[in-house]
């Protein structure tokens, strides 16, 4: 009752309740994300009271970034057999019990349960198909953008949450600073809960952008895991998935998996105190932010594929910059500038790459399992990178390798053809 009077009260004003649910997805996904990010900056205070190395403890960092793609696939399955609201209200509830097992763990396994399972699996089931659902369903036009601003909340939730994180760290200890991003996801759900709504059709709207509203197709019947593994079939069966893939794996191991687990100790090698070295992170998810929210507004006016190679030719540019510069704090906050204006900006130009050959309805639940390659490549590079400390003493190796394969994701993506046309519905 509340988001139909909330709907009818906008209706009269001439604001569509698309950007309502834009709203609720932006928010819902900076808190939730929040929490799959916030870990990586407490490494070192959980080393040195649980006395576990920094290695063994980003083996289950590794552990969350991995299980929070290989997650999205079949929740993409649930997504189309349920709707997203119910996943929403799931990820929360799943949210708030891993963020609080972390906050009360004294042994090794509770921090693999929580941090490394739970923590991986909650975010999991809305991620990047939430951006997608609201995206694809909500909004014909402005949709580059809409990407954009959704995609930005993911990367900025990660990373602007970390200083905080660390300054209640140092005064008030780590288990404090998980606190914050249960707070805010338990607010969300409960507004979700309330005027989130699957299709614009069940308040009697048509998708911002278009005339009249469309007919709602079928929801597909059956197991979630079948249908899951059907649309990883409708993707599997053309390049352009593929090469998506490939270079969004690249982009996780060069983002998610180099900074977001490994600046903070990287800067603590390098002399800088971990307060500072969590706000290098806040300024690369604020300036995250503009580049994804811009990089939503190019989406709309240029070739997607074109972008994809600059973005991935600059990330690699500003690792292996890195690796060759001065680590000053000066130093380090203009590669924080620059590697942030594309931090997760890629993001926009693939979710619409997949959805124009996929389709708005099979499309989401594709991206998903796109999504499932950019978080084994962060997954893994979070854990080969933290192995790659403890043996060569330097995280140097680790920075360049990510440069390096970001270079050869821009030249990847030009591999793309134009768009195919989509299939006309989801299999059943």
């Amino acid at each position: 009752m509340l988001a139909e009077a909330l709907a009818a009260r906008l209706s009269a004003r001439g604001i569509h309740y698309a950007w309502v649910m834009l709203g609720l997805g932006f928010f819902y996904t900076l808190f939730a994300s929040s929490a799959l990010g916030v870990p990586g900056v407490l490494i070192l205070p959980m080393s040195q009271e649980l006395g576990m190395t920094v290695g063994e403890l980003s083996a289950p960092q590794g552990l969350r970034l991995a299980l929070f793609g290989l997650v999205a696939p079949f929740a993409g399955g649930l997504t189309l057999r349920f709707g997203p609201a119910v996943m929403i209200r799931a990820a929360a509830t799943l949210l708030i019990v891993g963020l609080l097992l972390t906050v009360v763990a004294t042994a090794e396994w509770q921090i693999w349960l929580g941090i490394g399972v739970i923590l991986g699996i909650a975010p999991g089931l809305t991620a990047m198909q939430l951006n997608a659902v609201v995206s694809s369903r909500w909004f014909v036009a402005r949709r580059g953008l809409v990407i954009g601003l959704m995609s930005g909340a993911l990367a900025t939730g990660v990373l602007v949450f970390m200083p905080l994180a660390a300054w209640i760290a140092e005064n008030w200890g780590w288990r404090a600073a998980l606190l914050p991003s249960g707070v805010g996801v338990a607010v969300m759900a409960v507004l979700c809960h309330l005027f989130f709504r699957d299709r614009p059709q069940e308040l009697g709207l048509p998708a911002y952008g278009e005339a009249a509203m469309t007919p709602v197709p079928p929801r597909p019947a059956g197991n979630f895991v079948a249908i899951s593994f059907a649309m990883l079939g409708l993707g599997v069966r053309r390049p352009v998935f593929w090469i998506l893939a490939a270079t969004f794996a690249v982009c996780g191991a060069s983002s998610l998996g180099i900074t977001q687990a490994h600046l903070v100790p990287f800067c603590g090698d390098v002399g800088i105190p971990m307060v500072t070295a969590a706000w290098l992170l806040a300024v690369i998810g604020v300036a995250d932010l503009i580049g994804t929210i811009g990089s939503g507004w190019l989406s709309d006016r240029y070739d997607n594929r074109w972008l994809l190679s600059i973005y991935y030719g600059f990330r690699g540019l500003s690792l292996v910059w890195l690796v060759y510069s001065d680590t000053t704090l000066v130093g380090l906050t203009i590669f924080a500038v620059v590697y942030g204006l594309d931090f997760i900006a890629t993001l926009p130009p693939t979710v619409k790459i997949t959805i124009a050959n996929f389709g708005s309805e099979a499309g989401p639940a594709v991206m998903a399992w796109i999504l499932a390659a950019h978080q084994l490549g962060a997954g893994s590079f979070a854990a080969l990178a933290g192995m790659s400390r403890d043996s060569a003493g330097s995280y140097l190796p680790a920075f360049l390798t990510a440069g390096l394969l970001s270079m050869a994701a821009a030249a990847a993506v030009l591999l793309i053809n134009l768009p195919m046309p989509p299939p006309r519905a989801v299999p059943a």
